[in-house]
């Protein structure tokens, strides 16, 4: 248990939590809506500092990332809790079922050196001593341990190991100021294009997202965004195009990938995303104009693969997680056109 950084003092001994959209008000021993922040007598206090309940070396890839580092290893690494409520949750088991845990300070532990409890320096030697380019937060959403997160970045920047996001993206202003000198990438969710959606299935709202998306991209922060197509919730056609559009507003070569929803937690009476609506929803965002539409989890190369958008050459060629990187520093070898990303 650590102080949070992203907190104000209120009245009789209350605090109010800026880290996320949320702007969770607590009494003393009460809990944001996360479930790992808590007021402990006027002061917030992160549960789960230093303790990771998931970590793992995985392709860059499964973030997913396809324009940034593309074919490396990333450390990924996530605590309990969440500061969302979905129910087609496909971390539930960390981000839903731990919260109670999480709330008597008991959160699973991972087996890093340093024992139960992890410290960013633990964090930082190890990534180093195995020569990994990059750290994740993700698993569950990082925003709400984002004082653990932010401490492992400033190290990690300093020996020149680059920090990713994995995340609902209702961060708050005040945190997208504190991760300035840490964050290198980010893939948000993009779970919907409606409100209505985000209230009645993450008890969360859109407008934060979108902000986020943009202000993120303008930062000079890599942004790339997921949606997570759920049958008869977010893939009508209409929605679908609202998402195209205001990517391809923010900027044309935004990669969109488009995730298959499996039946799972709250959902598992749902069919998984049917083959022939990732194809549309591909189709959609090719013909909104959108450079870089990637259907992750369908294996086919035709989906997965970076094309020029300059000559319609295959830049990056990618079946599952086997990558091959034909570019030069992100720049098409028959065209010379240089592909937005981070490639080295």
């Amino acid at each position: 248990m650590k102080q949070a950084v992203l907190y104000k003092k209120l009245k009789s001994s209350a605090v109010q939590c800026t880290a996320c959209q949320h702007y969770c008000t607590m009494k003393r021993d009460e809990f944001g809506k996360c479930g790992v922040r808590r007021n402990e007598d006027g002061e917030l206090k992160l549960l789960t500092y230093g303790r990771p309940s998931a970590v793992n070396i995985d392709p860059i890839e499964k973030k997913p990332l396809y324009h940034f580092l593309p074919g490396t290893a990333i450390f990924s690494l996530g605590t309990a809790g969440c500061n969302f409520t979905c129910g087609f949750c496909q971390n539930w088991d960390l981000s839903q079922t731990v919260k109670g845990a999480a709330q008597k300070g008991e959160p699973a532990v991972s087996e890093l050196p340093g024992g139960d409890i992890v410290t960013p320096e633990d964090a930082v030697a190890y990534v180093k001593k195995n020569g990994i380019p990059s750290i994740a937060y993700t698993y569950n959403e990082p925003t709400i341990f984002i004082e653990y997160a932010h401490d492992i970045g400033v190290l990690a920047r300093a020996e020149g190991i680059r920090n990713v996001f994995v995340s609902n993206g209702f961060m708050t202003k005040e945190a997208r100021v504190l991760l300035a000198d840490m964050l290198d990438a980010i893939n948000i969710d993009l779970k919907s294009y409606s409100d209505v959606f985000y209230k009645k299935n993450c008890g969360a709202r859109l407008d934060p997202v979108l902000e986020n998306i943009r202000e993120l991209k303008k930062a000079g922060v890599w942004v790339e965004v997921t949606t997570l197509l759920v049958p008869e919730e977010n893939d009508s056609d209409e929605e679908l195009r609202a998402i195209a559009r205001f990517l391809k507003g923010v900027d044309q070569e935004i990669p969109w990938h488009i995730s298959r929803f499996h039946p799972d937690y709250r959902m598992a009476d749902r069919s998984a995303t049917a083959e022939k609506d990732l194809l549309r929803a591909y189709g959609i965002g090719k013909k909104e104009g959108l450079q870089h539409v990637y259907i992750g989890n369908l294996p086919s190369a035709g989906y997965e693969s970076t094309v020029c958008p300059s000559c319609g050459a295959v830049a990056v060629e990618r079946s599952g997680f086997e990558v091959n990187n034909k570019t030069a520093n992100g720049i098409c070898r028959k065209c010379n056109y240089q592909l937005k990303g981070i490639w080295i």
